[in-house]
């Protein structure tokens, strides 16, 4: 058998392209956040986690050219050796501060913290135990740490009973760890946190928090799930990304100091890995500024994504209610997810369409997210556009 029979056989990119209506990889040559120009016309942005629009900020991009000023554009090596700025000290002390745990430690991506983190806490004869609708991040994270002859366990997407049943299977005493998103990153779901706290506790299992899509969102001035229940105390570990609300690249855990500690002296994806960029750094540093400076940028946020989610109820749509800066329109059907996504792109709209296997048979779906920086005319024209198509495809 032929490695690479696979590869030639993988044809379905090709015949979506072949029919006009592939989404991805779409070039974006110039980005003013709410608006970005692909092939040469102006799109509505209606698919970015750039969630408070900070990635065109005049102070974030002048902190990020003065940092390559003074550091050059990279820092050839890892944290655990040369590659440890005093930026990245002062980033991880500032998270500390704005999270109110004892200890922060930066990954190069969000991707790559989860696969630092659980691997190194979760080995032989332990546990981590996960809701099945996780980001990707957290499943390879799971299975590096199965592959270590750590055990896993993943539970019914955000059925708590379903949590009960499987941690009542493992033994009490066994050391474990339980894994959720804050925000879920399809469907923009909040973790039902007071209950999963109350279980890992009856359980005796840590928890960790992924907050990619919570900062800046939701919690008091954005800081997140723990933040949103008042269970900040109840929360072990937090991890989250530079790549949303800090516009820029990176990622981070936040917690108990010599929890952090360990994982600083055993992560191979840390110890391995080029630390991060002092541009991404500087540019996640002021972005924080602005966060903490304007918190109205979060209330604004939710207001855009609020006025979005319930203007495309009423014309009809299948809207995934929420409270988050996620409004996932249900399509249900392969074709016409795709069909319904090229109509928005001719019309001056881009969203993300996810079919299988990034959502279950089913669920396909038009998954747009929301600015602090959209504005009204913004928002309008998305709703108009998504009528036209709707009834055009007999959606509405």
């Amino acid at each position: 058998m032929n490695l690479f029979k696979k590869c030639h056989d993988f044809t379905r990119a090709d015949e979506v392209k072949a029919s006009g209506v592939y989404p991805y990889f779409r070039a974006i040559e110039a980005n003013e956040g709410p608006v970005v120009q692909i092939e040469g016309k102006k799109k509505i942005m209606a698919g970015s986690n750039n969630y408070l629009g900070l990635t065109g900020h005049p102070r974030v991009i002048e902190a990020a050219i003065k940092a390559i000023e003074k550091y050059g554009t990279g820092c050839s090596g890892s944290r655990y050796l040369t590659g440890t700025l005093d930026l990245h000290i002062e980033l991880e002390e500032r998270l500390t501060k704005f999270f109110g745990t004892e200890s922060v430690l930066l990954f190069s991506t969000g991707y790559q913290t989860a696969q630092g983190v659980i691997p190194t806490l979760v080995g032989r004869n332990e546990y981590v135990i996960s809701d099945k609708d996780n980001h990707a991040c957290i499943v390879a994270g799971t299975l590096m740490a199965k592959g270590a002859m750590g055990s896993l366990a993943r539970y019914k997407h955000k059925d708590m009973e379903d949590l009960q049943k499987v941690l009542s299977k493992i033994p009490k005493e066994t050391p474990k760890l339980l894994v959720s998103d804050g925000v879920f990153s399809t469907g923009g779901e909040i973790v039902d946190l007071p209950t999963l706290v109350k279980i890992a506790k009856e359980n005796n299992a840590k928890i960790m928090i992924d907050d990619a899509h919570s900062v800046g969102v939701i919690g008091k001035g954005g800081r997140g799930t723990a933040s949103e229940f008042g269970l900040e105390k109840d929360i072990d570990l937090t991890m989250g990304t530079f790549s949303k609300t800090f516009a820029s690249l990176g990622g981070f855990v936040a917690g108990p100091e010599r929890v952090i500690n360990f994982i600083k002296h055993f992560s191979p994806a840390l110890i391995f890995s080029a630390s991060p960029t002092p541009a991404s750094v500087a540019a996640a540093l002021t972005a924080l500024d602005i966060l903490e400076e304007e918190p109205e940028r979060v209330e604004k946020l939710i207001s855009n994504a609020n006025y979005m989610r319930e203007g495309l109820k009423k014309k009809g749509f299948n809207v995934i209610d929420g409270r988050t800066a996620i409004v996932p329109v249900i399509i249900g059907n392969d074709e016409i997810a795709l069909q319904m996504w090229k109509m928005l792109y001719d019309g001056g709209v881009f969203v993300n369409v996810f079919v299988p296997p990034g959502v279950p048979e089913g669920r396909q779906m038009m998954r747009t997210s929301y600015m602090a920086t959209h504005k009204k005319e913004h928002l309008d024209e998305i709703i108009d556009t998504f009528e036209k198509a709707g009834k055009q495809l007999g959606l509405i």
